[in-house]
């Protein structure tokens, strides 16, 4: 085909002008860097939290922001103390980061790749900057992140509110707080079988709402966690999280072949490497940004286990509305959502996600959904 002399002048004018707009664009860019920065910060628990073999009256946390064209992006790194991370060792790992190198915010997986080369583990730590990225480049880009992954937020489920281990008087008082405002309470387990009947039994006489359990690989044996789960689902529980220990795979597979009851993984499941190996041994899985390194590995965690035919949980730690409004993006995808950390502390440095009559609602603020 020839091509007119004008209109190749043309050609050459625009794409000229268009090469000469993307160095200009990468040379701003290199002038101006992404610049992180964080600070440590301490979430102060509104009620004694309780598992079966902790409790904490508060949480230690790194909040982070990474600025860049003018907006701020802003991430966090939630750090209870069953976790190896802590405030001191998220900050060593932050003051290794370099993002200079990267013209855009929006090279999210070359990013990752570079942070998760940097050192082994420091998941939140990865998480921090990984959210923060996800904000910012949302921000720029003008849209939420639950309509850039194609996701609708009226798919969004009910989230669990959490009652925590203590005494069978504190259960029902907690219970009683919460229960017009909830479609699904989440309980945690796996102390001897006397007290685990104990919490449920105090829940049970002030509400019939479902009921989430936790069992934080309490259960020792096949025949003790089928006892347990026959009982509880007589008792209105609809889902169980880790029933016996991480690493007992064997016997954890023979647990979900007869349940009652969906066995999801959470202990036992941490980043996408562990996804693929739990189908068949697990119902679903239960995905926290904390463990696996941020929004970009929890999607792809997200879609290959609706791909192997499993159910998908997102869940938290006790973080601010930070963390719990990044991971709310994904909740569509969804079986089941604990994103209550937010509301479990007196002192939130954020807005975004809220929760109405047990629902979660997702912002449509570009980025993660939040404000400062």
């Amino acid at each position: 085909m020839i091509i007119h002399p004008f209109l190749m002048k043309i050609k050459i004018y625009r794409e000229g002008w268009g090469m000469i707009n993307y160095y200009l664009c990468a040379l701003f860019n290199r002038m101006h860097p992404m610049k992180l920065s964080w600070k440590p910060y301490t979430l102060q628990l509104k009620h004694i939290f309780a598992i079966a073999n902790s409790s904490r009256t508060e949480t230690p946390v790194v909040l982070t922001q990474i600025e860049h064209e003018g907006m701020i992006g802003y991430g966090e790194a939630s750090l209870p103390p069953y976790l190896p991370e802590t405030q001191q060792s998220v900050s060593h790992f932050l003051e290794k980061i370099n993002l200079s190198t990267f013209n855009d915010p929006l090279q999210l997986e070359e990013i990752w790749e570079y942070l998760d080369g940097l050192e082994e583990g420091n998941m939140a730590a990865k998480a921090a900057v990984d959210i923060a990225l996800h904000d910012l480049s949302g921000k720029l880009i003008g849209q939420p992140w639950h309509r850039l992954w194609g996701l609708n937020p009226e798919k969004a489920p009910d989230t669990t509110y959490t009652i925590g281990i203590d005494t069978v008087e504190v259960v029902k008082e907690k219970t009683r707080e919460v229960a017009s405002d909830f479609n699904i309470l989440k309980v945690k387990l796996g102390r001897s079988e006397a007290e685990d009947k104990g919490m449920i039994e105090a829940i049970r006489s002030v509400s019939s709402l479902p009921i989430s359990v936790d069992a934080n690989q309490g259960w020792q044996t096949v025949g003790q966690a089928l006892d347990m789960i026959g009982w509880l689902h007589e008792k209105g529980a609809v889902m169980i999280e880790q029933p016996m220990p991480k690493h007992d795979l064997e016997n954890i597979a023979q647990v979900t072949a007869q349940s009652q009851l969906p066995i999801f993984a959470d202990e036992s499941v941490q980043g996408l490497a562990d996804v693929a190996n739990l189908k068949g041994i697990f119902s679903g899985i239960n995905i926290k940004l904390m463990k696996c390194g941020g929004m970009r590995q929890a999607w792809k965690m997200a879609n290959l286990a609706k791909c192997l035919g499993m159910k998908v949980m997102i869940g938290c730690m006790t973080e601010t509305s930070c963390a719990i409004s990044a991971a709310s993006q994904l909740s569509p995808l969804a079986d089941f959502a604990d994103l209550d950390g937010a509301l479990l502390i007196s002192n939130d440095c954020f807005s975004g996600t809220k929760i109405k009559r047990g629902k979660i609602c997702i912002s449509n603020q570009a980025g993660i959904g939040l404000e400062a």
